[in-house]
Order: structure tokens, then C-alpha cells, then sequence
């Protein structure tokens, strides 16, 4: 006879973060994942016959005769399957735990579901899966409510003033992720700057630009509901996030909005301006795979991938760079040019796994995932380049993508662009 289970293992603490909404949606991925198999099965299947002439006429990649209705078969008992567990589920679901009666966020379950929604988040909004996650502006751990400034400032407390500082986690992270090491940017800087510190929160796997949209307007209603008059705004994006910052700057501006005229700053940490070489590695797989028969139905696999990954493939940040296009065909680059915001001072922090700067460090390493040149907003193409100012740009060395977060070189870096410089006595 086994033993229960003590209240304090790790099981227990797992399963007590698991949310019943996180079971259903586990179950509809399953169920999608066994589709697709079932698929590129399939498709391998059909290369073996025509490469040894067995073709009997059905397409590339479903059999005929037999053969199909073999595979429709298996399609519709995982089919049943699913609509099984979903009745099952139905009936479990309200025994487990209420996630009301546990608030406390688990670090592990965000962490996690950051990632998924980077690698397939927009399959998930697609699929109106319950782990596709909003965006939302957030603070101190918890969403912040935008219903007016009477309910902004209950959210926010004591912590208003005239001056907020908004960050914006990269692909595959959350709001939760910016502590690292003891470090967090946002409360370095709150305290020494006396600012607000609001976190974004996003699901990083849908096109920058569906991001950009989406954080403007939700900038603006917070902007019209923050509870003093606010005289300055401070974006710092890391990664990704400086892409959606760039994004949602345009479209605020292009819809007339009214934050990008208090918008005083913008440091972008690591941001790959002009792309990142695996993306664009992963599309060359992708194009490898496809050039013979036997493997292309493999190249599904490499589909997998979300818009917001494909688009880190040359940093695309608006709707003309990608709508009309197969994300996954071209290798060329199609982005509009788009220079940095006019009236706003902008900042780049660019980090390399090097001691110095050299011609391979330029290159190949960069900080293990964007390269020096990029992070730079350094381009071969003249309309491409973007132009900081002198001194705006800095070089954070021996230091890692992951690093620009908790690197104390790179908190004083940021803390000096922006501290107000004190005035001169004459």
C-alpha cells in the first residue's frame, strides 16, 4: 500500500500552483501536438511512395484509397479523445483548488507560461487558449486597474508622482524577471530617481507590431487616469521590449495619442534592432528542410515558431514589415525604415561575452544573442542606421543578454543618462 503523500513535497507544491483553466488548455495542446504528428507522419509517408512510384494521385501530403482512411481515423479517435477529456475535466475541475483561495503568483508557473506564450503564443490566441496571456501593466506583483484614477491610485498607493517608468520584459520573460541576482532596474531606478515603476506584462509570441498597438492604447489609458499630473515618461525596454517600445511609440503617434508628447526617454538593453542571427538561422533550417522530399514534412516543425520570434529575424516593429508576406518563405529583409522618435533622447545598452571591442566580437558574439552591431542600431544601409547621440551608447563587456539585467555597470550607466544633470552656479 503506498503512503499519502506529505502536504510538503515538491509534488504537493506544484500541483497546488496549478491552476484548473492550466488543465484544459494542456489538454487542447496535447490533442494539437497529436494532430500535427499525425500530420507530418503522414506527409512522410506520402514522400516514401513517390519517391519509390507508389503514388496513387492523392496530394503531397494526405494518402488516398486505404491508406487515407486509415490516417482520417486516427485523426477522429484523438478527435473523440480530446471531446473525452474534456467531459472528464469538466467533472475533476471543480475539486481541485480555487486559485482565489491561493493568490500567491508561483514563480516557476510564470516563468513558464512566459515561455510558452513566446514559442507559440499566437497559436494559443488563436486557439482561445486559456494560457495565452493579455497584456497588462502592472505593479508591485499585481495588475493594475485602469477603471480611473480613483481605482489607479488605490492600486498604486503611496507610490505616485509626476514622474513613471515603464518596462518592458523581452521574449519569453515576464514583469516577474526583471530581479535577477538581487537586481531589479525598476526599483534601482524608482528609488534613486523618485519615479513610478509600472512593469509590462505581454505575450511576446504575437507580432511586435500587434504588441506596439496594443501598448499604446493601454499607455494612454493610464496616462488619462494616473492620479497627478504627469510631467515625464521613461520607457526602458530590454530585448524585445525596446521593439515594442519603438512600435508603440509610432502607432501612439500616428493615432494622435497623447503620452508620446511626456514620452522624455527611451533605453533600450540588449534590443536587436536589426535582428538576431538564430532566427535567422532557424529560417535557414527551415529552407534546408524543405528542399527535399523526405524532409519537408519535417519543416512543420520549424512552423512551429511564433510571429513574434520570426520577427526578431530583422526587428521588424510595424504592420507593413510583415502583413501580405509568408513569415516563413522570404529571408529578405522587408522592414520599412523607421528612425528613432524625433524629441525623445534614446539610449542603447549593447553587452558582448569579450573583454574588447574587436571585429569578432562585432560579429560572432555580441552578448550570445544580439550582436554588438545590432544592439547598436548600427546598419550597412544608410536609411537603416539609427542615430544616437554622442555618448548615448554603451558597451557592457563580459557581460550576457541575460546579464544586462542584473549588471551594477549597467544600473549606473542607465542612472546617469537619466538623472537630471544639477545646474551651474554662474
Amino acid at each position: 500500500m503506498t503512503a499519502p503523500t506529505p502536504p510538503n513535497t515538491p509534488k504537493r507544491a506544484v500541483l497546488r500552483h496549478v491552476r484548473p483553466s492550466d488543465l484544459k488548455a494542456a489538454a487542447q495542446l496535447i490533442m494539437q501536438a497529436t494532430q500535427g504528428a499525425i500530420n507530418i507522419t503522414e506527409g512522410v509517408h506520402q514522400s516514401v511512395r513517390r519517391r519509390l512510384g507508389l503514388s496513387n494521385g492523392a496530394s503531397a501530403e494526405q494518402a488516398g484509397g486505404l491508406t487515407g482512411q486509415v490516417y482520417q481515423a486516427v485523426r477522429g479517435v484523438t478527435r473523440l479523445v480530446g471531446r473525452g477529456t474534456d467531459t472528464v475535466l469538466g467533472l475533476l475541475l471543480p475539486l481541485l483548488d480555487d486559485p482565489a483561495t491561493h493568490p500567491e503568483a508561483s514563480p516557476g508557473r510564470e516563468a513558464v507560461l512566459a515561455a510558452l506564450n513566446g514559442v507559440v503564443g499566437d497559436k494559443l490566441l488563436a486557439m482561445d487558449n486559456p494560457l495565452a496571456q493579455p497584456m497588462e501593466l502592472r505593479f508591485d506583483g499585481a495588475p493594475l486597474s485602469l477603471g480611473g484614477a480613483e481605482a489607479l491610485a488605490a492600486s498604486l498607493g503611496t507610490a505616485t508622482g509626476p514622474h513613471l517608468l515603464l518596462l518592458a520584459h523581452g521574449l519569453c520573460m515576464s514583469d516577474t524577471q526583471w530581479r535577477r541576482s538581487g537586481h531589479d532596474h525598476g526599483e534601482f531606478l524608482a528609488q534613486a530617481l523618485d519615479c513610478t515603476p509600472v512593469y509590462l506584462r505581454y505575450n511576446s509570441g504575437l507580432h511586435t507590431s500587434t504588441n506596439g498597438h496594443q501598448l499604446a492604447l493601454l499607455v494612454e489609458r493610464l496616462v488619462a487616469a494616473w492620479p497627478v499630473p504627469l510631467a515625464r515618461i521613461t520607457i526602458v525596454g530590454h530585448s524585445m521590449g525596446g521593439l515594442v517600445a519603438r512600435s508603440a511609440v509610432q502607432a501612439a503617434r500616428e493615432a494622435g495619442q497623447r503620452w508620446p508628447g511626456l514620452l522624455r526617454e527611451l533605453v533600450f538593453l540588449g534590443t536587436p534592432h536589426h535582428g538576431a542571427p538564430l532566427e535567422r538561422a532557424g529560417h535557414g533550417v527551415d529552407l534546408l528542410l524543405a528542399s527535399s522530399t523526405h524532409t519537408a514534412p519535417f519543416a512543420r516543425l520549424g512552423k512551429i515558431r511564433s510571429a513574434g520570434i520570426t520577427d526578431l529575424r530583422h526587428g521588424y516593429v510595424l504592420d507593413a514589415d510583415w502583413q501580405g508576406r509568408d513569415r516563413f518563405e522570404s529571408p529578405d529583409d522587408h522592414r520599412v525604415p523607421l528612425p528613432l522618435p524625433e524629441g525623445v533622447a534614446c539610449y542603447a545598452v549593447a553587452g558582448t561575452l569579450v573583454g574588447q571591442r574587436g571585429l569578432l566580437a562585432d560579429r560572432l558574439m555580441g552578448d550570445g544573442l544580439v550582436p554588438l552591431n545590432s544592439a547598436l542600431g548600427q546598419h550597412e544601409q544608410a536609411e537603416r542606421r539609427l542615430v544616437f547621440a554622442r555618448g548615448s551608447q554603451f558597451i557592457a563587456y563580459r557581460t550576457g543578454h541575460l546579464d544586462l539585467l542584473s549588471s551594477p555597470d549597467v544600473a549606473a550607466q542607465v542612472l546617469a543618462w537619466l538623472r537630471p544633470v544639477p545646474p551651474t552656479e554662474d
